[in-house]
């Protein structure tokens, strides 16, 4: 795997939604890792251009104060940027002592940048080294599913993560898609028949290309 991580790190547009997720090893603020170690859950892995910024820090503060939401999808955290170790623990540091907010989960050391650049996260013609605010949604099978990438200076929504974590998991569970905008409660999309007979015997309706159901109720 370690391998294929430097192959991949050579090709910083190789990495497909559908893929695997390179594998790696590195140090993070909570020991050493690697993403093997959260096979069987969903991760979100997302990189920021660098410690002490003040997107940055807005982004981690939300993620902290919702790491309940994500594990309630039965899904963990993982943040990576190009700098070292020891500037990620100060950054960790400065946020409890200035904002009084504990970041909960752990921060990758990727100062070589082969995880940033096997994921793509560094662009190929970036005139410094920092990592892009890149994230990938990781199924528990270890496979990319979802991916979205924003400028240094644009801050993500921790909602919109969690809602399509959420609809990742809506449309494993059964044979639907989701809407535009759709939210967890909201009614699925039924995938119209493929198979020209089925499609024929049923009942006339003008929708039948895009018709919505009630998402039943958990529990």
């Amino acid at each position: 795997m370690a391998d294929n991580l430097a192959q991949m790190a050579n090709d910083p547009r190789s990495l497909h939604i559908g893929d695997p997720a390179p594998n790696f090893q590195a140090r993070t603020t909570m020991g050493p890792m690697s993403l093997a170690d959260f096979r069987g859950r969903w991760l979100v892995l997302f990189s920021h251009p660098a410690d002490f910024t003040p997107v940055c820090t807005s982004e981690f503060i939300a993620l902290a104060k919702a790491s309940s939401r994500f594990e309630a999808l039965q899904c963990a955290l993982l943040a990576v940027s190009v700098d070292s170790l020891y500037s990620h623990l100060a950054w960790v540091r400065a946020i409890r002592d200035g904002f009084g907010v504990t970041i909960n989960f752990p921060i990758v050391e990727d100062t070589s940048l082969i995880i940033g650049r096997a994921y793509g996260m560094v662009a190929e013609h970036a005139a410094d080294a920092a990592a892009m605010r890149s994230t990938y949604f990781i199924d528990p099978a270890g496979f990319v599913r979802a991916m979205t990438c924003y400028p240094a200076t644009v801050g993500r929504s921790v909602d919109e993560m969690l809602r399509v974590l959420a609809a990742l998991q809506a449309v494993d569970g059964e044979d639907v898609v989701t809407p535009e905008g759709w939210k967890p409660g909201d009614a699925v999309l039924i995938p119209p028949d493929q198979d020209q007979a089925a499609l024929l015997a049923e009942a006339d309706d003008p929708t039948w290309f895009c018709r919505l159901r009630p998402q039943p109720a958990k529990g």
